[in-house]
């Protein structure tokens, strides 16, 4: 059980669904709002939030030829096993299919309803806010945006 202190700690955190672009972007560069993000959830700051979809998406990108000499391949395998231990795995119950133009982005709103997220992380802001359906507590921000809101 958590103390009254941990408890008020955690619920100053601000929970966040990470988009794979953010990861990737963050990935293949040494510095940029996408890295700053990802430190940020790596030192605490933030609680990643994750679902099966995202996090096979993780996987996935991790196979593919994209990476740049900015990190290799197991310092990527150690940053994404430091944001499994920092973030939150969520089940998703319930889908809001159809909603979004892109269907493999839903996976990513019903994350974020269902984690109780403050924001969805993403380069693909156009994308993400055409749904049909809307939460008013859900933001959509690029990553230097949440660096500005969730200092």
């Amino acid at each position: 059980m958590l103390s009254q202190v941990e408890a008020y700690t955690l619920s100053l955190m601000v929970r966040l669904v990470i988009d794979t672009n953010i990861f990737v972007a963050a990935m293949r560069s040494e510095g940029g709002a996408s890295r700053a993000v990802l430190k940020r959830a790596l030192t605490g700051l933030y609680i990643p939030l994750f679902g099966n979809a995202l996090w096979l998406e993780y996987e996935a990108m991790l196979g593919r030829p994209l990476w740049t000499e900015a990190t290799t391949d197991d310092e990527r395998k150690t940053v994404m096993a430091a944001l499994a231990k920092q973030g939150k795995w969520i089940s998703i119950y319930y889908g809001w299919r159809p909603n979004l133009p892109d269907e493999g982005d839903n996976h990513l709103i019903e994350l974020a309803v269902a984690g109780n997220a403050e924001a969805i992380i993403t380069h693909n802001i156009s994308d993400l806010k055409g749904g049909e359906l809307a939460w008013p507590g859900l933001r959509i921000l690029k990553p230097s945006e949440c660096l500005e809101v969730f200092k």
